[in-house]
């Protein structure tokens, strides 16, 4: 068991790096299944030394429900979006947010960012220093309260639950 953790620091992070090479490169063969397999194998021993902050994964159960929603969520943004655009100029009333953060893992943050900015009409823009607010561009701010209290609830309680 020791000699895995050594060589084998994280299995996701081997097995996320081999599925995303091999999705890369153009052809399927045998060269690029070793070199695959070989950075899958020696990229995590360096970010190891890196960053002492690993991916831990709590619970994967809400992840099915947390992509749905995040899908949903893209879908119906890219539908306002288009609206806002195509209305008045007026209409539009973009802000700048600091969003208050929960969850501690530096790796939730990142999935948290990255379920923002991947949502048209947000983007994510900086963390602060102390890992405790989120700086959000919105392209139509109505009401702050509300985006907050929806960003927790359909994102950051499901992130906080797969990584603690």
């Amino acid at each position: 068991m020791r000699w895995r953790r050594r060589f084998l620091p994280s299995l996701p992070l081997t097995l996320a790096i081999i599925v995303f090479w091999l999705l890369m490169v153009s052809e399927l063969n045998a060269a690029q299944l070793a070199m695959a397999a070989l950075l899958g194998l020696v990229i995590p021993l360096y970010a190891t030394r890196i960053d002492r902050e690993f991916a831990r994964f709590g619970s994967l159960r809400p992840l099915p429900k947390l992509l749905v929603v995040l899908l949903w969520d893209i879908l119906m943004s890219n539908v306002r979006v288009a609206r806002q655009v195509l209305s008045r100029e007026e209409r539009i009333h973009s802000s700048f947010i600091w969003y208050p953060l929960e969850i501690g893992n530096i790796h939730g943050i990142t999935a948290l960012a990255c379920c923002i900015t991947l949502t048209p009409g947000t983007v994510t823009a900086a963390l602060s220093d102390d890992r405790r607010y989120l700086l959000v561009h919105v392209l139509d701010l109505a009401d702050e309260a509300a985006l907050v209290a929806d960003i927790k609830r359909r994102y950051e309680c499901p992130l906080m639950e797969i990584f603690p």
